[in-house]
């Protein structure tokens, strides 16, 4: 059965950093693609990034470009987004989704990750 379990979510301030975790159980990371979505209040859950397990491939939003960085420990089998120079609008609940790393489009997409975490709370304030 593959589980995924977010941590490292909190409070920060604006321009801080946070890392989240995903531990992945169940799945052997090189044939699966992992991303990691973003749900605010009244919005639409959104792909932030993506990476392929195989070839380590990523993709970024470009609200996130050049702030986020998605990377995977295959040796722990976790799959971790360093978030910098937060903002005020990267507040929301984020989750890690994985799916066999076969035909998906860059941009990930919910439909097609099978796979989901609980989600961690992640909130940018003074």
């Amino acid at each position: 059965q593959v589980q995924l379990v977010e941590s490292g979510g909190g409070l920060v301030q604006p321009g801080g950093s946070l890392r989240l975790s995903c531990e992945a159980s169940g799945l052997a990371l090189d044939y699966y693609a992992v991303a990691w979505f973003r749900q605010a209040p009244g919005k639409e859950r959104e792909g932030v990034s993506r990476i392929s397990g195989g070839d380590g491939s990523t993709y970024y939003a470009d609200s996130v470009k050049g702030r986020f960085t998605i990377s995977t420990d295959k040796s722990k089998n976790t799959i971790d987004l360093q978030m910098d120079s937060l903002k005020p609008e990267d507040t929301a609940v984020y989750y890690c989704a994985a799916t066999l790393d076969y035909g998906l489009s860059a941009e990930p997409k919910s439909y097609q990750y099978d796979t989901w975490g609980q989600g961690t709370q992640v909130t940018v304030s003074t």
